[in-house]
């Protein structure tokens, strides 16, 4: 359609507003996780178990609160943006993961699996020239 022909030329701005509205929630998202202490991050970290994985669920639990609150803000400057968006969707990967094998169903792990493709795709694009990697 002509009235979006010429929306092309704002593809920087419309990373920057994703970035922004993307990081933003999964700082709000990875913050309470971060402050839910060891027991939290061992009930987090233990979804690691779908990959074999049964060994210190704190410290991988941790490490995803850690992803989400810290990957977040980077994902909003637009630092280290490409390794932080491939972590970020490993992470919702295995929240996916975690909540397909429960039974959850599409409305359990959907959440997951968006973002997850999001952030995929975000890999693939990078983050704009309105970025501290930007160019």
């Amino acid at each position: 359609m002509a009235i979006f022909s010429n929306l092309g030329k704002y593809k920087d701005s419309g990373l920057l507003f994703l970035r922004i509205g993307i990081g933003t929630l999964f700082m709000f998202y990875g913050y309470p996780k971060l402050l839910g202490g060891p027991t939290m991050w061992a009930g987090i970290g233990g979804s690691m178990k779908h990959l074999g994985i049964t060994f210190l669920p704190e410290m991988w639990g941790l490490l995803a609160a850690l992803t989400e609150t810290f990957g977040g803000f980077l994902l909003v400057l637009g630092l280290a943006f490409r390794p932080v968006s491939f972590l970020l969707a490993f992470t919702m990967a295995i929240a996916a993961l975690h909540h397909y094998k429960a039974g959850d169903g599409l409305q359990g792990y959907g959440h997951a699996l968006e973002a997850g493709i999001v952030f995929l795709a975000l890999v693939l694009i990078g983050p704009g020239k309105y970025s501290v990697d930007g160019k």
